[in-house]
């Protein structure tokens, strides 16, 4: 299919696709919400064990839990002593006073340390309660925080879905993110005003040159139907009649890329399959005369689009796999006719398929043609780009088929690719939402 060679290029890095779907594991993702929620959180939880073992060390020291006793008994004749806690020193009548000293002491030690466990065990659970809370708590202030953020993330998905009327008009205190969102409103404004101005000046251009050229087909027209003519005038009348069609087509394709470069606003049920049908009746009579088999089966595939649009997508891509077509072997022919009567062609194929994959209609063209590099392919879609010809004198159109068939993907929201075949060819795959 057409486009002119270009120096070999990098492969492209996959960029960011606003259609693409959401995880459906948001949690699971790094995002800057979760990070400053572990940040706070982790912060507050580090503080609170510091903080906790401060208190215990401090209260380990004020009550003293050595091994020396606060007090001693020096007598005990009559005293009985009685403890539910500490059933060592009960009845000190078979225990020495020395005996009994111990018990006492090891008995407080042990009361001490009960106590300090205690405490440090509903210090654990009090941390454990208000990291929680100090979690929850971050998680609501980081989403706070970062809320202006999401406005303008929102605002570059409209954006990148060719819809720069939206803006963000962040309202707040006027801090780093007010001044990030002006900044980026400020853009918009002048991406917008550079391209409503690119299309205007396509548009403007594209009418004032049709008038001349269609008088232009007139005049031509008019003397090459003089019979008297003589055959110089008739050949050059045909030359010149030929290159004013072909300016014409090169009009009207600038107009309808500049058209469909807008986001489609009024939309109705179109029939890829119905529409892939019409582009083939509209080329069938070229393809039959170059021996061009065309197949493939066409199921149905309801879009919401323009159908005049869409219509030109696949005759744009029809058009395109019929024109530069080679037989798939090299050297093998096909026993097809000539409608003009001159022998046999060599016989290519053409295959046009619709359905529905993964809820998204699919158009997919086809064909046998000569061998593309891979490294060609992203230069196929822009504008005037033929595969190893000029930009000019080709006689197979003006090297806008793709980029407009481009340009009408997007605006319905969906994509166009192209991969080789192998053998030679392409495989032009087009996706629209349904």
């Amino acid at each position: 299919m057409a486009t002119t060679p270009a120096p070999p290029q990098a492969p492209p890095k996959p960029t960011w696709d606003p259609r693409r779907p959401e995880s459906p594991f948001p949690w699971l993702r790094p995002t800057i919400r979760i990070r400053l929620t572990l940040l706070y959180g982790g912060m507050f939880l580090i503080a609170g064990i510091l903080l906790l073992s401060i208190i215990y060390l401090l209260a380990a020291q004020a009550i003293s839990t050595g091994n020396q006793p606060l007090f001693k008994i020096v007598s005990y004749q009559g005293l009985k002593v009685s403890s539910d806690n500490c059933p060592a020193i009960n009845g000190p009548a078979s225990l020495s006073l020395q005996q009994f000293n111990d018990a006492l002491g090891l008995c407080a030690d042990h009361r001490r340390q009960a106590a300090l466990d205690d405490l440090l065990s509903r210090s654990l659970l009090a941390l454990l309660g208000l990291a929680v809370i100090a979690f929850a708590f971050g998680y609501a202030m980081a989403g706070r925080v970062l809320s202006p953020l999401g406005r303008i993330t929102r605002t570059a998905r409209a954006v990148a879905g060719s819809d720069l009327s939206r803006r963000i008009e962040l309202d707040g205190p006027d801090d780093e993110l007010k001044e990030l969102a002006d900044t980026f409103d400020d853009m918009l404004e002048r991406l917008q005003r550079a391209f409503t101005a690119q299309q205007r000046f396509v548009g403007n251009a594209s009418h004032e040159l049709r008038t001349p050229l269609a008088i232009n087909r007139t005049l031509l027209e008019v003397h090459l139907s003089d019979p008297g003519a003589p055959v110089e005038l008739q050949q050059l009348g045909k030359t010149l009649l030929a290159t004013n069609e072909r300016s014409e087509q090169l009009v009207e394709g600038l107009l309808l890329l500049a058209r469909s470069d807008n986001q489609i606003v009024e939309r109705k049920p179109v029939d890829l399959a119905e529409v892939a049908s019409q582009a083939i009746d509209q080329v069938y009579a070229e393809a039959e005369a170059k021996g061009v088999e065309i197949r493939g089966e066409r199921k149905p595939a309801v879009v919401q689009g323009n159908g005049v649009l869409l219509e030109r997508i696949a005759l744009n891509l029809v058009q395109n796999a019929v024109r530069y077509n080679v037989p798939h072997e090299e050297g093998q022919r096909e026993a097809l006719p000539n409608k003009g009567g001159g022998g046999r062609r060599e016989g290519g194929w053409v295959e046009v398929v619709t359905e529905v994959q993964h809820g998204q209609a699919v158009l997919i063209v086809s064909n046998t043609g000569p061998v593309v590099p891979a490294y060609e392919i992203d230069n196929l879609f822009e504008p005037f780009r033929r595969l190893r010809t000029e930009r000019t004198g080709s006689d197979k159109g003006v090297g806008l088929g793709l980029s407009i068939a481009r340009s009408v993907a997007r605006a319905h929201g969906g994509h166009i690719s192209a991969v080789p075949r192998e053998g030679g060819g392409l495989v032009m795959r087009v996706t629209l939402p349904i």
